[in-house]
């Protein structure tokens, strides 16, 4: 099988950051599935693990696909080969930049009917960061409209995180206020469900100029460190924040106290990274906003497409994914 290999120690624009080799297919033991993979989104994590890749390191990047399950392991039980699914895998494990892959089933959901294999691949990492955050790590009501009244401040709206919290958040029944920094970005952000869109800075004075004097929830995507002080001006007493960023400084954490806010991280790999009792949960949550797309409740967040799994393509994604402009997804269809 085909597999793209990325090489630590580079510059991703380097001639020799990516390279194509010919590998065995895998054979499916335990409960593990073998995909055949038909697309692979492209998310911040694969440039992050790129970085931090030591100069002799060689590694498999991607984890998000959608595929055809090929063969399933002697313990799976979930799918049957010829089942059309997808999923963001297991980030200790090869990714999905490859023809075929193994993925254990609990990571595992079944893909939405109603799209075709591109934007379905751009959805289970984001989705799954989304959901987690939203429901297991703020608390939150996972029920249509169950948290009325509501408000939720998203950071970084049109990424490809922002985009799925939107679109969730509003689903649950909450009023949901995005930060974009350009026109088309904070055009997409209403397009998925933002009732207000503001700048990136003097958080406190853009809320209020929409009327808003804090907000219930902050979900925060992005540069925590740049605001990390104009959270604690706009949440509300005994808000809640959850963080997926990296900061690159230790931060205060005291000028949250006298508001009692509650404070939480989602890392959407921790539940396969540690092999907890809780694992299933990622498929189940799959499974359940695949329903929601087919139902026309949310909808896909492919932004562009590259043809033909190569070097050349991976390549392109990463340099673009660098930009730090990317609006929704971009996904490689082999």
């Amino acid at each position: 099988m085909k597999v793209i290999v990325a090489h630590g120690g580079q510059n991703p624009a380097d001639a020799g950051a990516f390279s194509e080799e010919e590998r065995t297919i895998p054979h499916a033991e335990g409960r593990d599935i073998l995909v055949k993979i038909q697309a692979s989104a492209v998310n911040p994590v694969d440039t992050k693990v790129f970085e931090r890749m030591p100069a002799d390191a060689a590694r498999i990047l991607g984890w998000d696909a959608c595929g055809i399950v090929e063969a399933v392991g002697p313990k799976g039980t979930k799918f049957k080969p010829g089942d059309r699914v997808y999923y963001a895998g297991d980030l200790t494990r090869d990714g999905s930049n490859a023809e075929y892959q193994l993925v254990d089933e609990r990571l595992v959901g079944p893909a939405p009917v109603s799209l075709a294999v591109a934007q379905a691949a751009s959805l289970p990492l984001t989705t799954l960061t989304a959901w987690e955050g939203l429901f297991d790590r703020l608390g939150f009501a996972a029920a249509e409209g169950a948290n009325a009244g509501m408000t939720l401040l998203v950071i970084g709206g049109a990424g490809g995180v922002g985009s799925m919290i939107i679109q969730l958040a509003r689903w649950a029944g909450m009023t949901v206020i995005a930060t974009a920094g350009r026109p088309d970005s904070a055009q997409w952000c209403r397009d998925l469900g933002a009732s207000a869109v503001i700048g990136r800075d003097n958080l406190a004075e853009r809320l209020t100029a929409e009327g808003i004097s804090s907000v219930d929830a902050i979900y925060c995507t992005t540069h925590l460190e740049e605001h990390w002080q104009a959270m604690s001006q706009v949440i509300a007493p005994q808000g809640r924040i959850c963080m997926i960023d990296d900061p690159d400084a230790a931060l205060d954490i005291r000028v949250f106290k006298q508001k009692s806010v509650r404070l939480c991280w989602e890392f959407m790999y921790t539940r396969s990274m540690f092999k907890t009792a809780d694992m299933d949960r990622q498929g189940m949550i799959l499974e359940t906003v695949s329903r929601l797309i087919d139902a026309g409740r949310v909808r896909t967040t492919l932004a562009k497409t590259i043809e033909g799994l190569s070097a050349e393509s991976v390549q392109a994604a990463h340099l673009q994914q660098r930009t730090g402009k990317m609006v929704g997804k971009q996904v490689i269809v082999f």
